[in-house]
């Protein structure tokens, strides 16, 4: 399947309100609800369409403190945590990535408490860098056409 520009229109509807109706963006991009039902459909078989989701106010459900972990694990750590990481309610996004430290997680914690509780969890596996999110500038950005961005 070939990524055109009514693809990537169509992703850039979908990805802003996964709800919109084929009828709606079929109206803003000149297709029909069922050419658009037929590329969504297309999209989501080949795989670049992975899932919809519900977007939640962590605060309004009880965690008021949003942190990044960054953990530089110790020797022999590595597989062990990244087992382990899995298992944490606390993890709501970690990377494995290059640099000094091994893991960067994003956490939503209840509180101060919360966290050192979290982080004495973590300790076990490596050293870690806490930062807290004073606010969200961007989230959730919808990822544009690589052709169109310069």
């Amino acid at each position: 399947m070939k990524m055109d520009d009514l693809n990537w229109q169509i992703l850039g509807h979908l990805q802003r309100n996964a709800r919109e109706s084929f009828a709606n963006i079929g109206r803003k991009v000149g297709l029909t609800p069922p050419a658009v039902a037929e590329r969504v459909k297309k999209m989501e078989d080949l795989g670049i369409i992975e899932g919809y989701k519900t977007n939640i106010s962590y605060v309004l459900a009880g965690h008021q403190l949003t942190a990044i972990i960054m953990l530089r694990a110790f020797m022999g750590k590595l597989k062990p945590f990244l087992e382990k990481v899995k298992s944490f309610q606390e993890v709501i996004n970690c990377y494995r990535i290059t640099g000094n430290e091994n893991i960067i997680m994003e956490v939503v914690l209840r509180d101060q408490s919360h966290l050192e509780k979290f982080i004495d969890e973590l300790i076990v596996y490596g050293e870690c860098r806490t930062h807290i999110v004073l606010s969200n500038v961007v989230s959730d950005a919808p990822i544009k056409n690589a052709k169109s961005i310069k």
